[in-house]
């Protein structure tokens, strides 16, 4: 990513958002082909050959995923901003790295771990907790609890020579036949109500979905700033003293030719001053060669507010047009508030054919791995439900404001990239499960032609590493949320939630 930005343009925050996915789906693809490795060894295979089936099934089931997900995050050009385009390639050029590597460089290291895989010693967990003490430390910025983490790592190392319990292997877990977990269990009860369940869960994820009908798209001004932060002060005393509309200022331009066009401005000054929504209106101040002028309109309200939106709205296609009349004046209505207005109904109307060619593509690839139509036709009716509710919860929580203070920011409306952001990656992560679950149906079926049991089969085998990888997957994406940027814990937030929501509920 750091080298292509010398190429194309790519956001300040795309190495975080990269890091974010790449954690990630590297978890799940990681997690998918040891388990199925593991499998194999404990049914008595070669490490070799275990690796083999490893990587012709569970591997194959990875490449069908990573491209899907590639697939949904390349989708994003459709927006046609070079902005999106680069979030759009470092995402999905992190995806694929990640892949290739699940593919190549994780069965070497199967290969050269072999046996070893299944053993585990005290001082390795001891140590893999002290260190991730130790990086979480570093990452939340607090050097004490990162202090002690590497006190623990270099501690039970020294003990290890001395103490010979601590390299000592842990007792492995004897595991259960597949059809006395409780995972094959619950399958056969889900499939015994069918409909009760199917009904009660679509319909929370619907009612978890319908704050999204008063989504507003729009960027935070610095009133989401934590509380106590400078900037967050500078616009609460600039807000108290000199009203809202002073952090936003619009300003207007036009060109003049003659006296006329300045009296016209003038005009245009006076009704500007009247209209609803605007608490004063300055101008027209000429430039100095007296070929454009400029006006500014100090809203009533604060830049991210949608009475400013719709102030805009109006300027331009009333409150202007009125006070210019016949004279050819071309008043144009500018500024970063209105510059991000603009930005933001564009992304908003093109939404729809985002959403139209990432879910077409990905029925398409869906198609061509399962050779069936209704199996892709439920993944998407099921991925929207769960991106759905991941979307309800980022509204009620950043733009309604429900405990957003716990979170050291303010509310506001919702960044206008984000839901396709958020849609792409969220798609191509349910995609994760969806194939990974599917592809295991499928062999079992395959194996044995009963519909019935090759899908309890199907669950009881994946539910396991699907719910780790969720788990973790979880606990990634949820310590963004302790990052300064308000996207960032947009981000953080609508990732945890939807996987969460997958994982346990749709999955």
């Amino acid at each position: 990513i750091q080298l292509l930005s010398n190429v194309i343009t790519i956001p300040s925050f795309a190495t975080s958002l990269g890091a974010m996915i790449g954690l990630g789906v590297g978890i799940d693809y990681a997690l998918f082909i040891v388990t199925r490795y593991r499998e194999g060894t404990r049914a008595g295979l070669e490490p070799e050959h275990a690796t083999e089936v490893a990587l012709d099934t569970a591997g194959r089931a990875v490449v069908f995923a990573g491209f899907t997900v590639v697939i949904s995050l390349l989708g994003m050009f459709v927006m046609n901003l070079s902005f999106i385009n680069g979030l759009a390639t470092g995402a999905a050029l992190t995806v694929a790295v990640t892949m290739v590597a699940s593919i190549t460089l994780l069965p070497a290291l199967l290969g050269v771990a072999q046996g070893r895989v299944e053993k585990t010693r005290w001082r390795g967990l001891i140590m893999a907790g002290g260190a991730a003490f130790a990086f979480l430390g570093v990452g939340i910025g607090f050097p004490v609890l990162g202090a002690v983490g590497l006190v623990v790592v270099v501690g039970t190392l020294i003990l290890s020579f001395f103490l010979p319990g601590l390299r000592e292997e842990t007792p492995a877990r004897a595991e259960k036949p597949l059809r006395e977990t409780w995972s094959y269990r619950w399958s056969r009860f889900v499939q015994k109500r069918p409909w009760p369940m199917a009904i009660g869960v679509s319909i929370f994820l619907l009612v978890l979905s319908l704050p999204v009908l008063g989504l507003r798209l729009g960027f935070g001004d610095e009133s989401t700033f934590a509380e106590g932060t400078t900037t967050r002060d500078a616009y609460e005393l600039i807000a108290e003293g000199f009203g809202p509309g002073t952090n936003g200022p619009l300003l207007l331009v036009a060109e003049t030719s003659n006296a006329d066009d300045f009296q016209t401005a003038s005009s245009v000054v006076a009704a500007l001053g009247e209209a609803d929504g605007v608490a004063q209106a300055l101008g027209p101040i000429p430039s100095d060669n007296g070929e454009a002028v400029q006006m500014i309109v100090i809203p009533t309200t604060g830049p991210q507010e949608a009475e400013t939106a719709e102030l805009v709205r109006t300027l331009r296609a009333e409150v202007i047009p009125g006070a210019v009349g016949d004279a050819e004046l071309d008043v144009l209505v500018t500024g970063s508030v209105a510059a991000s207005i603009d930005f933001s109904d564009y992304l908003g109307s093109r939404l729809p054919i985002f959403f139209v060619a990432v879910l077409g593509l990905s029925s398409l690839l869906l198609m061509m791995v399962f050779r069936s139509l209704l199996v892709p036709l439920k993944a998407v009716i099921m991925n929207l439900l769960s991106i759905g509710g991941a979307y309800g919860i980022v509204v009620i929580v950043f733009q309604w404001g429900w405990g957003v203070s716990l979170l050291g920011t303010g509310s506001g409306p919702i960044e206008p990239f984000l839901p396709m952001m958020l849609f792409a990656i969220v798609f191509g992560l349910s995609m994760d499960y969806e194939v990974f679950l599917l592809s295991r149906v499928k062999e079992e079926y395959d194996r044995s032609g009963d519909p019935v049991n090759s899908v309890s089969d199907g669950l009881a085998a994946t539910a396991r590493v699907i719910t780790a990888a969720a788990a973790i997957m979880i606990v990634v994406f949820g310590s963004f949320v302790l990052e300064d940027a308000r996207v960032i814990k947009m981000f953080g937030l609508g990732l945890a939630s939807a996987v969460f929501l997958d994982a346990n509920l749709v999955r």
